[in-house]
């Protein structure tokens, strides 16, 4: 089975989170919430607290994919976290799936990640995605990394996801079920 670890950081989006967690898990991919301040519960940018199913420090594994959800102040959150830039450039270069929604792409950008890949994310943060093409989507897939615009786009986002780790008929099954 596939594994997916999802970095909550306080301040982070809720809906983009949980959205995604939701659906990725309607897919059967084994996704796991990770606290990046080593706490049980994080709370979002809407003052809801989800209870993160792990630590960061318990983190001992590569993963299929990681996804950083955006929001503020989590954004900068990850950006600040020495661990997850590292965690995201070791999957990175090894060729594993990066994502990234809505503010969290400019982490990518910041870590150098998206020379010459194609990209996307919340309006004002484009300045950040260093060395992308930045296109006017909801969601990018470019080589293995994924980037979406923000809430509004968190279906395509994880969609593109499934799609990547599994297959497009499965990504558009699970879709199909939340009647999107």
């Amino acid at each position: 089975m596939k594994k997916v670890a999802v970095f909550l950081a306080p301040g982070f989006e809720e809906c983009e989170a949980l959205m995604t967690v939701d659906l990725l898990r309607r897919a059967q991919l084994d996704t796991t919430m990770y606290s990046i301040h080593n706490t049980d519960e994080v709370t979002g940018s809407h003052n809801i607290t989800v209870k993160a199913d792990k630590k960061l420090n318990e983190l001992n594994e590569l993963f299929d994919c990681v996804v950083l959800p955006g929001g503020m102040p989590g954004t900068k959150y990850l950006m600040e976290s020495k661990e997850v830039n590292e965690l995201v450039a070791e999957h990175f270069n090894q060729n594993r799936l990066v994502a990234a929604i809505c503010a969290a792409p400019s982490v990518l950008g910041e870590l150098q990640l998206l020379q010459g890949k194609k990209a996307t994310c919340f309006p004002g943060f484009e300045d950040q995605l260093h060395g992308a093409e930045v296109l006017n989507q909801k969601a990018v897939t470019d080589g293995n990394v994924i980037t979406a615009k923000g809430l509004g786009a968190a279906v395509e986002f994880a969609h593109a996801i499934i799609t990547s780790l599994i297959n497009q008929e499965t990504a558009d099954q699970v879709v199909k079920t939340i009647q999107y």
